[in-house]
């Protein structure tokens, strides 16, 4: 993953969940802010006009039945259009297409560009035609350049270019009066008539068919004129024929013909001729249609300009959340700010990612993918979940071409050839593809005229979507896929679809298919034969019979645990073991990073493929198989069912193993991925220590590991996360991990007094089973404490806990002088580096001295006068089983036996403490040991004492003291 939209494709069925309000309580643009200002001038200035409102019509329908018929068409296409997927809900509640659309780019061709003979792999934009400007949304059906009126307007675009939003956001504003040029808006979706094959049936059924509310208004269409206009969307699922030998005129808007035919003759403007028409196709499907017939084309190119770019993702990542996530996360709007300034640099400063946000498509995938990184995580939802709706949003339904009897889907012929490419470049660690690795993929095994047809529609419409050419210095000439994450997750694919097979396996598939055909007859024979004649070698051939289709069975899994093998070696290689966890990754390969950028010299890092194992896994889940048998990639369960087999035999030898925090926590986001608790439960069932120390721990992050581990049974020996940036919310979302650990390591997090009202309640839970607890160097407060200690008043499992530098001073303390009694279990407390000062410290000790479990106080690194130390050593020494108070170095003339405690805390903490209090400190403990030192005769204590005087000597020059 190196860098680091349009709304996805319409669906045109009423099952789309929430109406738009009309036009007379849209906002002002006066309310707006400024970046929403310009979306709104956009959005009612794309088709706009100031034309009449909802509740005016023109001449036409003036009658009282007809107005209202049409206004309910209106509403009922408003509310149909308005419906979104439930991919687009989680952007927020206030979500809806007319405040985020921006208007993607549309060039004016001609149709001599239409039959220019495109680049051998249509991978380059064409540059503008001189003296043919972009086209806004309002002056499609402007008079041509010779002053002729335009009455078909055909706009096409490559996947991923926003057709089908264009199409939804133009019948969005004519429902609310923002198209005043057409009384009356008639869409039809050419998927959904292409579904009644050659049933006959008149124009005036299809509509009444589809809009109810109209049948009232048929008799009205033919003398609509120019202001009737038909929308015709996704004219490539129409397999047309403008040839009268094939096609008849009609035009008669009530006679049976099929919808092919009543669609030709529209576009041949023999029926209803003076009505208005806007086709939407994919480039291979242009020529269906004769140019002749066609009074304008348009391209959509997409977002060209970045600023357009910029603009999407302003509109997009400023939706408030829709609720919150686990533990009560949600965005702030600051914090939502900060994601789009990021993304916005990333986008001036990195040219590749720039590229890929050309398409619309892409921009919606950067959106959900931050989205999924740092808003609320809807439950179930994975990144492989993101990728896989991403590719149902642009590809479901969609055929490679509708005219090829094998009716392939388009995804199917992707993950076919784009697959390869991208297991291709996996295996050998690449990301850069020449021209003739790409045509090597794209053109293996092509032998047929048929074959080779699909593949001319393939790059013409889909490559693009795919493949992008490399922008970055050192690399021209080569290319690369679009979204870099999108490799690996077209590489996984492509291996769970099977498609991936050695010459042995096709060979040995072909023969124990043959085998099993004839191997009964082939049986009986011999079995007949063998009675017959004495030949004792037909027994032999007839068992070899039955052993050919299990020795390919093997050969099968065996293949399997070869690529099992190989997905665990990439997601364990030590070469990876200290970058940053895989989610990390992702965010810094779309926002960039921050701080100092690479020196364009210096060598490049090895790619890293570490998200292609968790595709793997995530393409297993249900949930993501259902998806992609709806675009024509089915995986069987049982094949999903050997390979899961092959992955846990392979996770279950490797995955035991010590990982470093960020390779461990990649390891249970394999998981989260896989969403199947109960092989995570066999697999992790080993895992006794959680460590992931120094892992940013994000709310994504939590809810991953309270997902993978929360359900567990087997108990945790130590959980591990210090220095994570733990929040309260964070801290309610691995309650189900903590209950199940008993050392639990919580320092440097930053958690105040808020988060101790978490903490409490995890101590009073009845299932806690937490022994050990380290909170140290946390800003906890006195306040805190008092929560904490109302979670000790309950608590009967902890016996250490560590307050070491929680901010407690004098009035922390002296609360725990006055509960510690509350808590009868609790066996050693570290309240050291507090600034607390003698009265408070001695009341604890003397506490401390009462308790019937306490044997162990550490005071060490208070604001203490010497008396008071004198003081707390000889109760140390007084008491009779009593706890221990260790406040020094040294216990009367000898070396405490707590001193590498001591020096331990502050090796480990002296880059977060404030360096001039440690080195106040060490010197007291310095002077301290050099008296003693002199004070005693026994040679072999003043050899100690020596050997603790040069750590503490080593310890001050590293906070640059003198060390004297």
């Amino acid at each position: 993953m190196r860098w680091g939209c349009h709304l996805p494709r319409a669906s045109w069925s009423p099952g789309l969940g929430r109406v738009l309000q009309p036009a007379a309580q849209q906002p002002s643009p006066s309310s707006l802010p400024l970046f929403a200002h310009r979306a709104f001038i956009r959005h009612n200035g794309s088709s706009v006009g100031n034309g009449p409102s909802c509740g005016r019509h023109g001449q036409l329908f003036r009658g009282i039945a007809a107005s209202e018929a049409l206004q309910r068409h209106r509403h009922n296409l408003a509310e149909w259009f308005s419906r979104l997927p439930r991919e687009e809900r989680q952007f927020g509640p206030t979500f809806a297409l007319d405040t985020v659309h921006v208007d993607p780019v549309i060039r004016e061709s001609t149709p001599d560009e239409l039959l220019r003979p495109l680049a051998e792999l249509a991978l380059e934009r064409q540059p503008p035609s001189a003296g043919l400007p972009p086209l806004a949304l309002s002056q499609l059906f402007d008079p041509d350049a010779c002053g002729r009126r335009v009455q078909t307007v055909v706009l096409y675009g490559t996947v991923g270019t926003g057709k089908s939003t264009l199409v939804r956001k133009m019948v969005l504003d004519w429902c609310y009066g923002r198209l005043p040029a057409f009384e009356l808006l008639i869409p039809f979706s050419c998927e959904d008539l292409s579904s009644l094959g050659p049933a006959p049936a008149s124009l005036c059924q299809l509509v009444a068919q589809r809009y109810t509310a109209l049948k009232e208004v048929l008799p009205l269409m033919a003398a609509a004129g120019s202001r009737l206009l038909f929308v015709l969307h996704g004219l490539e699922h129409l397999n047309l024929n403008f040839s009268l030998a094939s096609t008849g005129l009609c035009s008669d808007p009530e006679k049976p013909e099929a919808p092919a035919a009543i669609i030709t003759n529209l576009l041949r403007k023999y029926m209803l001729p003076e009505a208005s028409i806007l086709v939407t196709t994919r480039p291979s499907a242009i020529g269906r249609i004769p140019s002749k017939y066609v009074g304008r084309y348009g391209e959509i190119c997409g977002f060209s300009d970045t600023n357009l770019q910029k603009l999407y993702f302003q509109l997009r990542l400023n939706q408030p959340d829709c609720e919150p996530g686990a533990g009560g996360v949600s965005v702030t709007p600051a914090q939502r700010d900060h994601l789009v300034q990021m993304l916005t640099r990333n986008l001036e400063g990195h040219h590749q990612i720039a590229a890929a946000c050309f398409l619309p498509s892409y921009c919606w995938l950067v959106c959900a993918t931050l989205h999924f990184l740092h808003a609320p995580t809807p439950a179930g939802q994975t990144l492989t979940s993101i990728y896989t709706s991403f590719l149902r949003l642009n590809f479901s339904g969609e055929m490679l071409d509708s005219t090829d009897p094998s009716k392939l889907s388009l995804m199917a012929y992707a993950a076919r050839t784009m697959g390869k490419l991208a297991y291709e470049g996996v295996s050998s660690r690449k990301t850069y593809f020449s021209e003739e690795d790409v045509r090597g993929c794209l053109e293996a095994g092509v032998q047929t005229e048929e074959e080779f047809q699909l593949l001319r529609v393939f790059r013409r419409d889909a490559l693009r979507f795919f493949l992008a050419p490399c922008v970055e210095p050192g690399h021209a000439g080569t290319f690369v896929f679009t979204v870099p994450a999108m490799q690996e997750y077209l590489a996984a694919l492509y291996i769970v679809l099977g498609l991936r097979k050695t010459t042995l396996q096709r060979v040995g598939k072909e023969v124990a298919e043959l085998v099993g055909r004839v191997g009964e007859d082939v049986s009986l024979v011999l079995g007949i034969m063998a009675k017959l004649l004495p030949l004792r070698a037909l027994p032999l051939l007839f068992n070899l019979l039955k052993v050919v289709p299990r020795v390919f069975g093997r050969v099968v899994g065996k293949s399997r645990e070869a690529v099992a093998q190989a997905m665990v070696l990439e997601m364990f290689r030590e070469e990876d073991y200290y970058n940053d966890d895989v989610l990390d990754q992702i965010g810094a390969s779309i926002l960039g990073v921050e701080g100092p950028r690479r020196h364009p010299d210096e060598p490049p890092d090895d790619e890293v493929f570490e998200l292609f194992p968790m595709f793997m896994g995530g393409l297993l889940s249900a949930h993501n198989r259902a998806v992609l048998a709806q675009l024509g990639c089915p995986i069987k369960t049982l094949d999903a069912l050997e390979n899961a087999q092959a992955i846990k035999k392979k996770l279950g030898k490797l995955g035991r193993q010590v990982l470093p925090p960020s390779e461990l926590l990649d390891h249970l986001f394999f998981h989260y991925e896989f969403q199947n608790q109960r092989f995570s439960a066999e697999v992790l069932g080993s895992l006794r220590q959680l460590n992931l120390a120094g892992v940013r721990m994000t709310p994504l992050k939590c809810t991953v590991v309270a997902a993978v581990l929360g359900s567990g049974r087997h108990d945790l020996d130590e959980v591990n996360l210090a220095s994570c940036q733990l929040d309260p919310a964070g801290l309610r979302t691995l309650t189900p991990v903590f209950l199940r650990a008993r050392k639990l390591g919580l320092q440097l997090n930053s958690l105040g007094p808020e988060a101790c009202r978490d903490l409490r309640d995890l101590l009073l839970h009845d299932q806690c089973q937490v022994t050990t607890l380290r909170l140290s160097n946390n800003p906890l407060m006195a306040a805190g404490v008092a929560l904490l200690l109302e979670g000790l008043a309950g608590n009967t499992s902890l016996k250490h806990l560590s307050l070491l530098h929680t901010g407690l001073g004098d009035e922390g303390l002296e609360l725990l002088a006055a509960q510690l009694d509350r808590n009868q279990q609790l066996q050693e407390l570290n309240v050291a580096y507090n600034g607390a000062g003698d009265t408070a410290a001695l009341a604890l000790a003397k506490a401390a001295w009462k308790h019937p479990s306490l044997e162990l106080l550490h005071l060490y690194f208070n604001e203490l006068s010497s008396e008071c130390r004198q003081a707390l050593r000889d109760l140390g020494s007084t008491a009779e089983g009593g706890a221990r108070v260790v406040v020094s170095l040294t216990e009367g003339t000898a070396v405490s036996e707590y001193w590498s405690v001591i020096l331990g805390e502050v090796q480990r903490n002296l880059n977060s403490w404030d360096r001039s209090r440690v080195r106040r400190h060490l010197e007291l403990l310095l002077r301290d040991l050099e008296d003693n030192r002199g004070a005693t005769l026994n040679p072999w204590r003043k050899a100690q004492l020596l050997r603790v005087e040069g750590e503490v000597r080593a310890l001050l020059e590293q906070l640059g003291g003198p060390g004297s």
